[in-house]
């Protein structure tokens, strides 16, 4: 809506709209000038008359009101209460839009979180303070994995508080509702929060999503001392919807029509992850995007690829297979994996584990494009043994229930069981001490 005879308003300002009948919406300056100002209405315009309806500018940006007791609630994508319960009580008033950290205080992520699932504990190590996106394309099962990893993540060795703060942006309805039963089947909903931003709602709410859900996780981080892990999906919703917004703005488009400060938009959103020095809490960012036609240059993929520590890539060639998680580990890392993982933290072979794993799975799939070419019977005896490696490892080490839950142990001791198919001298990238403790042991 445009709103005339305004003199003191700026971008954006939060406005109250009420309605000719007493109903109160909550609105956005988009743009101020020349007397007049761009509202983007909240909950929409529909319904709004020309006439009889009041503006008040509220001289702030959105706020949302914070307690210990928003553990265990599920609100909509604006913050409001939508799990039949009163609305909270905040001990205080937080703006969504955040505080930067200064980069001087920001600690060096290095504690490894358990996930449950062994692709991601075992070869793309998520860490304390991390920001590690999902890549993933239409129909493959980025939700399941989503669900997954909020149920069963955790801190290990530490006895400290673990939250998990879900942000879905701008999903279906029974997308919703599977997240809200997937936490409360399991009982993981105790220590999680939702907040749900429907496809049906308006674009200008999709912008404000994430930025209430990393206001909620701040303060669980930084207020309680708690380790938040906080899942964002799908941020191609968010890019889209940012998009819509910019065009209404009559702003110059970039890439694919995106406005031009996508990426200064996105770090705004994916930096506030991290630790602080001389702070217990810390922010754990999983961030999901769908890419357009599986292509990962789009920008969203690209841009984001830059913001943050590493990308998990979902493959659908794996899903047409039926392998579920489907994670393509050829275009797949974690650049902060090797700080989160060791002695003390998960087991003194893991590097050299993961580094052998994915060394003997690229010739594996090097060896199937040979053989479909001069046929198995011209491979050597050990090519053959590297395909059936391939298959090994995608059954039985890449491949895991949706309900499965792995330890640290239990990946690394089923990585060690898909390697005892290669002959020892095939072992390169790990230490002597490390075969013949555990390799002998498998082949034995």
């Amino acid at each position: 809506m445009i709103i005339e005879g305004v003199t003191r308003a700026a971008f954006d300002e939060l406005v109250e709209i009420e309605t000719s009948e007493g109903d109160r919406r909550l609105g956005r300056v988009l743009e101020v000038g020349m007397g007049k100002a761009v509202v983007q209405v909240f909950e929409g315009t529909s319904g709004l008359a020309t006439r009889g309806v009041k503006a008040r500018f509220s001289g702030r940006t959105l706020e949302i009101p914070v307690s210990p007791d928003v553990l265990g609630r599920i609100f909509d994508g604006l913050g409001r209460p939508i799990d039949g319960l009163p609305a909270l009580i905040g001990e205080k008033k937080l703006d969504v839009n955040g505080a930067p950290i200064n980069p001087a205080m920001r600690d060096y992520p290095e504690d490894f979180i358990q996930t449950g699932v062994s692709v991601i504990d075992g070869m793309l190590t998520l860490v304390r303070g991390q920001k590690l996106p999902i890549f993933s394309g239409s129909g493959l099962p980025h939700d399941l994995l989503a669900a997954q990893v909020a149920r069963q993540a955790t801190v290990l060795g530490k006895e400290e508080e673990f939250a998990v703060v879900f942000a879905a942006i701008g999903v279906q309805h029974d997308t919703a509702e599977f997240f809200r039963r997937s936490l409360e089947g399991s009982g993981a909903m105790r220590r999680s929060v939702l907040f749900l931003n429907l496809a049906d709602n308006p674009a200008i709410e999709r912008i404000v999503t994430p930025r209430v859900a990393l206001t909620a996780a701040e303060y669980m981080a930084f207020d309680l001392d708690m380790h938040v892990l906080v899942i964002l999906t799908d941020m191609t919703n968010y890019a889209e919807a940012l998009r819509e917004i910019s065009a209404a703005r009559e702003e110059v488009p970039g890439r694919k029509g995106y406005p031009g400060y996508l990426y200064t938009d996105l770090a705004t959103i994916y930096e506030r992850a991290g630790r602080i020095k001389g702070r217990k809490g810390s922010i754990t960012q999983l961030p999901i995007l769908t890419m357009p036609s599986d292509d990962i240059t789009h920008p969203i993929s690209d841009l984001t690829g830059y913001i943050t520590e590493g990308q998990i890539v979902l493959g659908r060639e794996l899903h047409r297979k039926g392998i579920y998680p489907p994670v393509n580990v050829l275009m797949s890392l974690s650049r902060l994996m090797k700080d989160g993982i060791g002695e003390g933290k998960t087991r003194s072979d893991h590097s050299g584990v993961s580094n052998q794993l994915y060394d003997a799975y690229s010739r594996a799939q090097e060896l199937r494009a040979l053989a479909e070419i001069i046929g198995k019977s011209s491979l050597s005896p050990v090519d053959l043994k590297y395909l059936t490696f391939g298959d090994l490892f995608e059954r039985r080490f890449l491949s895991q229930g949706f309900a499965e839950n792995r330890d640290i142990e239990t990946t690394l001791n089923m990585a060690w069981e898909v390697l005892s198919v290669l002959p020892e001298q095939e072992l390169t990238k790990i230490r002597r001490e490390h075969i013949e403790r555990y390799h002998r042991a498998e082949q034995r």
